[in-house]
């Protein structure tokens, strides 16, 4: 899970891309700055190092047409140079079927044996 620095620089990252402002340390750290929050030192500069040469752009418009497509939360999809992210968020994907086949394995399993007929009685005699 993330922490809350890494979470305030993904937004600061994703704010400043939304205005079309080239995602800088500096310029992070002032977001953060001007918003109120309190991070190390070191996110923001880390934040925009690996954000560089990065198509954002791209990169959420693969994650979000993989989520329309897959029909889950978090999608997969290629995208260039967000390789990364784009396998993790396969990785949540399958995570995320493999949690709705045991649930629908589970209910199956609690449905076999609760009808009316095993429990010695109906409600519709």
């Amino acid at each position: 899970m993330a922490s809350n620095d890494e979470l305030a620089c993904i937004y600061a990252a994703l704010i400043l891309h939304d205005d079309g402002i080239s995602i800088t340390g500096d310029k992070i750290a002032t977001l953060l700055k001007a918003a109120g929050v309190s991070v190390e030192p070191y996110w923001p500069t880390l934040f925009a190092k690996a954000l560089d040469g990065v198509d954002i752009g791209s990169m959420i418009g693969a994650l979000g047409a993989g989520a329309a497509t897959a029909g889950v939360a978090v999608g997969g999809g290629g995208g260039g140079g967000g390789a990364p992210v784009t396998a993790a968020a396969v990785a949540v994907e399958e995570s995320e079927e493999e949690k709705v086949e045991a649930k629908e394995e589970k209910k199956a399993d609690s449905d076999e044996g609760s009808s009316d007929e095993d429990m010695g009685f109906s409600l519709f005699d």
